[in-house]
């Protein structure tokens, strides 16, 4: 008597080979988009750190706010928007992104954006900032906190 149908242990067997699969592949797949999230923040905070650095070269300061040069309404893709501080504006060194030694990473702005969990404190050395892509050495660094 032939059988057309599969037997249950075939069927166990093909589930459990899809399974498999998914497990190694899913979280490859996670890491890769991880990845890209931050190489977009990277290309967005280079874009906006050009803006702000031709509005100083156009009017000879740096803008108070984003919203000056156009880049307000942009939104890292964890869909926080872009943080600024002009040093300018600011009283003391509480506010600016700090180093290991606590010292000050960029000289007339701060750019940033707060990472995958929307938190950030000054220092970069805190866990809440560790996965921050963060504008540092007045531009000739752009990437992971975690890496600076």
């Amino acid at each position: 008597m032939d059988s057309l149908g599969f037997t249950v242990i075939e069927l166990l067997i093909t589930c459990s080979l899809i399974l498999t699969i998914a497990a190694i592949a899913i979280p490859n797949v996670m890491s890769a988009l991880d990845a890209a999230k931050i190489a977009r923040a990277v290309g967005d905070i280079h874009a906006i750190g050009t803006d702000v650095m031709g509005y100083d070269a156009t009017e000879g300061k740096f803008p108070d706010t984003l919203d000056d040069v156009g880049d307000a309404a942009y939104r890292d893709p964890w869909g926080n928007p872009y943080q600024y501080l002009n040093f300018n504006d600011t009283k003391g060194k509480g506010k600016m992104r700090k180093d290991r030694f606590l010292v000050p990473i960029n000289t007339s702005f701060d750019l940033y954006s707060m990472g995958k969990d929307g938190k950030s404190v000054s220092p970069l050395t805190a866990q809440a900032s560790q996965d921050d892509v963060i504008w540092a050495n007045d531009g000739s660094f752009v990437g992971l906190a975690s890496q600076y």
